[in-house]
């Protein structure tokens, strides 16, 4: 249309020479105006992913019945480990009001979050495990608080697996200031973490691992509606990433 509208006015003031320089003029400021339009519909996408996900958090940790102080204080803990403030940090407070409030519509909000995402699996992971992350931090995980987060991963259309390689995701960074050579568990973990099986090929290995590195980018993400405030969640899935391969390989060069 931009094309068009530029060589009937080119025509109009140059006649055929103005209907081309209108035409390529059209063409150029087509491109910058669908340019714009893109990158104000990411940071529109980056900013109903934030509060989708403070408002699930919410809503996750009154599952027991009530919101402590303690998880109280891991949301405010996480506005900090993702550089929030000023308004950002109200506004991510008000979400997780939200998500607290007696009426309030889970199924609808997941349902909101597979829209925005389209489906993206790395980006549906991503808000899980910042789930998972709140609700562990106490270093325990209630009951109720368990089948709140399947009944979340269900919403999101992810599996059980899914969650179970979150889960080995996060025992892997827990423990990753330990060193040394990988228990039986931390081994385990970190073929679940790459997805594969423990007979998998060293072929195979690598490129779950290449897929997984690239399918997780942070830079891909912020692309496809990760807020900027969370790419170091993104980046700790990228490190965990590599940890679980690298410690894969260590196991199986001192195996022989």
């Amino acid at each position: 249309m931009a094309i068009l509208i530029g060589a009937i006015l080119g025509y109009l003031i140059g006649r055929w020479p103005g209907m081309l320089i209108g035409a390529l003029l059209g063409y150029w400021l087509g491109r910058r105006l669908a340019r714009g339009i893109g990158i104000a519909r990411v940071a529109q996408l980056q900013s109903q992913f934030l509060d989708s996900t403070f408002a699930v958090m919410g809503c996750i940790c009154k599952a027991d019945g009530q919101v402590t102080d303690a998880e109280v204080q891991v949301a405010e803990t996480l506005f900090t480990r993702m550089r929030m403030s000023g308004d950002m940090r109200n506004r991510a407070r008000d979400a997780f009001e939200r998500g607290k409030a007696d009426d309030f519509d889970l199924d609808a909000e997941l349902a909101e979050v597979r829209r925005i995402t389209r489906g993206q699996r790395a980006l549906l992971q991503v808000f899980l495990q910042v789930q998972l992350s709140a609700i562990a931090a106490d270093g325990k995980l209630d009951p109720a608080e368990h089948e709140m987060i399947l009944r979340v991963a269900r919403g999101l259309g992810c599996s059980e697996a899914e969650i179970a390689q979150i889960e080995a995701m996060l025992r892997g960074e827990a423990g990753q200031a330990g060193g040394g050579p990988p228990s039986g568990q931390a081994l385990e973990d970190a073929y679940r973490v790459l997805g594969v099986e423990r007979d998998v090929s060293d072929a195979e290995l690598k490129r779950a691992y290449r897929r997984l590195m690239s399918q997780n980018h942070p830079d891909k993400l912020a692309g496809k509606g990760l807020p900027e405030s969370m790419r170091e969640v993104a980046e700790a899935r990228t490190r965990e990433i590599t940890h679980a391969y690298d410690q894969i390989k260590e196991a199986r060069a001192a195996n022989g």
